[in-house]
């Protein structure tokens, strides 16, 4: 195993077409940072500027290349994606690095896992500068890390491995992504379609079918930070927004002083978002308080909470593309109060919540066997770039 500079395993690493781009559909793809964004590439997000081959056939991909975030916010700095010929045709685009492997030097996916390894993270972490709304890393200092390099046919059995490791992973991952969308089919095989309401339910507002309340607003962390650090649990909104639907850990704790005029909020609470990321929901698993940007709700009993938190899930949508927007998009908790609520009987919502229990726990069965496989890929992968593999 050789160590060389990272720029030495490349025929060439540059930034891509300099063109405004648009989601007209017109001519060849472009790619663009959202298209690399689940480490993969993603044909349908790429943008457009009615270019033709001739006007950028030096720029079109080759199979093998990789493409690089070097512009983005710091976690997502360094995130690759391998080009496989999907779509047939693909533009390099701006703020987003090609590296074109030398086949001499280093096989396309063992360079990936290289990438992606904790070393050259670790090592990546020193040249990244950090502005206010993103960071970057320079070609520059991306040349000049070290790199460990075996031969190319270890290089290939040490990427088969990994692969496979891999494969287990995301079959987990979907998995999970599947059990999750069957909590919409059983919503619309008992209760029909939300806004349709085709089994005629009663449609009470949802300012009457249970408390509707702000988090903190008197002393809201953001203008009040010297109450961070308390004792309390605070969940954060970006915490309900990026929840499976449950909350089950939090980051920041709040004071006793910041809690005067406003109160916890018990376990069982269904938390939604109204600024940001709009009518995003999570259960709190333990008792906390949010800030005024999160609306609780609170039912006489879980299983309400459990049928509004689906509910809610379809109308989310249509919830954000109407939300006015200044600084940023925004609803107000009289939206949220005045909103007509399709309402079956309440056996029919215990039995809907009975049915979600028992998705919860297979869900949980496959978190715990992704936290295993991720645990052996994370092993392998240190071993792998350790030369014990």
């Amino acid at each position: 195993m050789k160590t060389v500079e990272f720029g030495e395993i490349f025929q060439f690493m540059r930034n891509g077409m300099s063109i405004k781009q648009d989601k007209s559909g017109d001519g060849l793809p472009i790619s663009r940072i959202e298209t690399i964004a689940d480490s993969s590439i993603d044909p349908t997000r790429v943008g457009y500027a009615g270019l033709s081959l001739d006007a950028c056939k030096d720029w079109l991909l080759h199979e093998g290349d990789i493409l690089f975030s070097h512009i983005n916010s710091v976690e997502h700095i360094g995130k690759c994606a391998v080009y496989r010929g999907v779509p047939e045709q693909l533009v390099h685009g701006m703020n987003l690095l090609c590296f074109r492997p030398d086949p001499t030097q280093v096989t396309p996916e063992f360079a990936k896992y290289l990438i992606r390894s904790p070393s050259f993270r670790d090592r990546l972490s020193n040249f990244v500068n950090k502005a206010v709304n993103q960071a970057s890393v320079s070609i520059g200092n991306l040349r000049t890390i070290p790199v460990r390099i075996p031969p190319l046919e270890e290089q290939r059995r040490i990427a088969a491995i990994l692969d496979q490791a891999e494969t287990l992973r995301t079959q987990r991952r979907t998995a999970l992504a599947l059990q999750g969308s069957l909590t919409q089919s059983f919503f619309l095989d008992m209760f029909g379609d939300p806004v349709a309401n085709p089994k005629g339910w009663p449609t009470p507002k949802f300012g009457e079918v249970g408390k509707l309340d702000r988090g903190i607003s008197k002393h809201r962390p953001r203008n009040a930070p010297e109450l961070l650090g308390g004792k309390h649990p605070l969940v954060q909104t970006g915490e309900v927004a990026n929840c499976d639907g449950y909350i089950r850990s939090y980051t920041s704790t709040y004071s006793d002083l910041g809690l005067r005029q406003s109160k916890m909020w018990p376990a069982g609470t269904l938390c939604i978002t109204i600024a940001a990321n709009i009518a995003k929901t999570g259960i709190l698993t333990f008792d906390a308080c949010f800030p005024d940007s999160v609306v609780g709700f609170q039912a006489d009993d879980p299983a309400t909470v459990e049928y509004v938190r689906v509910w809610l899930s379809f109308l989310q949508k249509a919830l954000e593309d109407s939300a006015p927007e200044s600084a940023q998009k925004n609803i107000n908790l009289a939206i949220l109060r005045g909103l007509s609520i399709p309402l079956p009987p309440f056996p029919l919502q215990q039995t809907f919540a009975t049915r979600i229990a028992a998705i919860e726990a297979l869900k949980a069965t496959h978190r715990r066997a992704l936290a295993a496989l991720d645990a052996l890929f994370a092993s392998l992968q240190q071993r792998a770039f350790a030369g014990a593999l």
